[in-house]
């Protein structure tokens, strides 16, 4: 997990990626809000309005199906942002970006966010790097709901989930799960239960808490590995410092 000092004073570790004298051209316009679960920040063809840097929730991107159903393409916690993309231009969002896990998150309008952006070519690049990891990692999402069986998923979607927020307490219903994973509510049932037998997590109504995460980790799908956080530097080309103070380019 992120630790303190990545995240900076925005709770959020793209903007601590950013150079003091970038972030402070967006921090007269960012604001932080609390926002519940279920809220939606934009849905599929809707103009995005605003970015959304999560600090201690976690919006998911879900496609819906014409009969109703929901599956999740992508999920964005403290390491990544929804709407980034509009730092680009103008555009339409082709996934519900939904709040899955209530918290704090830091928001800027879409405008004013395109303005900064149109002056620094820094958060041109960043903006351009991360739409590019979140499209490869959606594929790889894609992949491994084909491909891995629903205990392997539900590893990774735990792990996936605590690393977002930077918690292993969820508070996640089986229904919500059984949505994401795109599997009946009597299977996520009987998954949760033999983690919990288990002695990985410790699930109550609403509430998951996460208890070995070695063990999770090992039964987890490769989709883990592969998309955790922790490797956003590596994929984007974005350099941390404590201080905050350098955002290089990759190559």
């Amino acid at each position: 997990m992120n630790s303190a000092s990545d995240l900076g004073r925005w709770g959020n570790r793209l903007l601590a990626a950013l150079p003091r004298e970038t972030l402070a051209m967006l921090e007269r316009d960012l604001t932080q809000v609390s926002l519940r679960q279920g809220v939606v920040c934009f849905d599929v063809g809707d103009q995005i309005d605003r970015v959304y840097f999560p600090s201690t929730g976690m919006i998911s991107l879900l496609i819906a199906t014409k009969d109703g159903n929901v599956v999740e393409a992508g999920a964005i916690g403290r390491g990544g942002a929804a709407g980034l993309q509009s730092a680009l231009g103008e555009r339409r969002s082709y996934t519900r970006a939904t709040i899955q896990i209530p918290g704090i998150f830091t928001t800027i309008s879409a405008v004013d966010f395109r303005r900064a952006a149109s002056h620094n070519g820094l958060i041109r690049d960043l903006a351009s790097r991360y739409t590019e990891v979140s499209w490869a990692e959606s594929q790889q999402t894609a992949a491994c709901n084909a491909i891995h069986d629903g205990s392997q998923r539900l590893c990774r979607w735990l792990l996936q989930s605590a690393d977002c927020i930077g918690s292993d307490h969820l508070p996640l219903t089986q229904e919500y799960l059984a949505d994401m994973l795109g599997v009946r509510r009597t299977t996520v049932t009987l998954l949760a239960q033999e983690l919990q037998e288990r002695g990985a997590i410790r699930y109550s109504r609403g509430k998951i808490m996460i208890l070995n995460r070695k063990a999770l980790e090992a039964s987890a799908c490769e989709g883990y590995e592969a998309t955790k956080d922790e490797n956003l530097s590596l994929k984007t080309g974005v350099t941390l410092r404590n201080d905050s103070t350098l955002l290089a380019r990759a190559g």
